[in-house]
């Protein structure tokens, strides 16, 4: 665990649950991300601006890290399992009603039963997949 980095990882949670809350109290909806883009790709009448700006804001936010020289994490792997595990990613969201920044930060912070068993359920797939992956084989 030589990158752990329990301050920065604080202040990003942090800054991930004030975001959240501020959309919601200053326009009544809902941090959850894949609920914002499937908003974006079925746009209905004034919807479609916030949630272009929204994902626009989150995709360009790495540019902020460049004056910092904070060293950006590389992605090796085959493409074809990364396709497959985005479309599976994209059916867990479908199948579960939400992702996990919707369910973890924005549901449990709204005491949502529903939630708090989603992100519960997520977090122990998530511990079983890096357990098989490091004690059992290559997945």
């Amino acid at each position: 665990m030589e990158n752990f980095t329990p301050w920065t990882s604080l202040l990003g949670g942090a800054l991930l649950g004030l975001s959240a809350v501020l959309l919601m109290l200053f326009s009544g909806k809902v941090a959850g991300i894949s609920g914002i883009l499937n908003g974006l790709l079925t746009p209905k009448k004034d919807d479609f601006l916030w949630r272009f700006l929204f994902i626009l804001g989150m995709a360009s936010s790495i540019l902020l890290l460049v004056p910092f020289s904070i060293e950006l994490p590389t992605v090796s792997g085959q493409p074809l399992a990364f396709i497959i595990g985005g479309l599976l990613v994209g059916f867990g969201t479908r199948l579960g009603n939400g992702c996990t920044s919707g369910h973890g930060i924005v549901g449990i912070g709204r005491f949502s039963k529903r939630s708090i068993i989603a992100t519960c359920l997520f977090i122990s797939v998530a511990a079983l997949v890096v357990f098989l992956r490091l004690h059992v084989g290559a997945l």
